[in-house]
């Protein structure tokens, strides 16, 4: 039997907490629990009213990694679910609301990914993402110059952009807007990439093409599609080692030097906290969002 845990008077089950998920430092789904109890209050406002699809690697990053946008089964009714839009129509999907959620959640082994929308709004876009994801040799070093000048042209514009690591090898830029459908943001989003792409051709590309992506910086507007995901800030990711999602000043994106420089694992993240706080609240302020131009 997996040991029963009480979180703010729900009763959690927890197991396996021994399991090594992280081969390359040890790290348990024990120590995974921890670290998700220890940052709840910085995740889970970014998680709060936005359906979330769950990448699960139960057995570590070599195991089967499997998506689950629907509801799981042997979700707790405790747990809030919510009814979202889908080309396919209308699916069930879960919502992380509160820390009890949260624990039963990462109890599954999951990275957490969520849409650039709201549940009560989905007709809305709040968010604007780029997924900055360098070709070898091409590093986030490379993705740090590019996500620069995209600051710099969103900010004229009037749009505030925050950077995080991508807990792969790239950079995920944020920013939060208002008053636009997640095609209008798309469209925008794309408008802006093709413009990075002229003005770094070196550097820089719009398209996925594989056959040109060594060496360059792929900016990926795609994900703003009101049916895409972006890994939640703070998540953990299936990887050899606990990497993290993790928010970056600017200072450090203009420093950044060497890929290591960039690269955050989970007992980094409280010593983090300490020191900055959230660096992405200001998304959450929504007095802050920008129209789009």
């Amino acid at each position: 039997m997996a040991p029963i845990t009480e979180v703010e008077g729900r009763r959690v089950a927890l197991s396996n907490l021994e399991k090594v998920l992280y081969p390359a430092t040890g790290f348990t789904k024990g120590e995974m629990l921890h670290y998700y109890a220890t940052i709840a209050d910085v995740l889970l406002p970014h998680l709060h009213g936005r359906s979330v699809s769950f990448l699960r690697y139960p057995d570590g990053y070599d195991g089967q990694v499997f998506f689950t946008k629907n509801v799981p089964p042997g979700t707790p009714d405790w747990v809030t679910t919510a009814e979202v839009p889908r080309s396919e129509g209308p699916a069930r999907m879960v919502l992380v609301q509160d820390l009890a959620s949260l624990m039963w959640a990462a109890n599954l082994v999951a990275e957490f990914h969520t849409h650039q929308w709201l549940v009560d709004t989905p007709g809305e876009a709040d968010r604007l993402v780029f997924d900055l994801d360098p070709g070898p040799p091409a590093s986030v070093v490379q993705c740090c110059e590019v996500a620069l000048w995209l600051r710099e042209r969103l900010s004229a514009d009037g749009i505030e952009a925050y950077a995080k690591t991508s807990g792969s090898k790239g950079l995920h830029l944020l920013a939060a807007v208002r008053g636009a459908s997640s095609e209008q943001v798309s469209e925008y989003a794309k408008g802006l990439a093709v413009e990075a792409e002229r003005a770094m051709p070196r550097l820089v590309l719009h398209r996925m093409t594989r056959s040109l992506r060594p060496g360059k910086v792929f900016v990926d507007w795609s994900q703003n599609a009101a049916r895409k995901t972006t890994a939640t800030p703070y998540t953990l990711r299936a990887r050899p080692e606990p990497a993290v999602s993790a928010p970056v000043t600017w200072k450090e994106v203009e420093d950044c030097g060497s890929p290591g420089q960039l690269a955050f694992l989970a007992p980094d993240l409280a010593p983090r906290l300490q020191d900055y706080g959230d660096l992405l609240a200001p998304l959450l302020d929504v007095d802050r969002a920008a129209p789009l131009p």
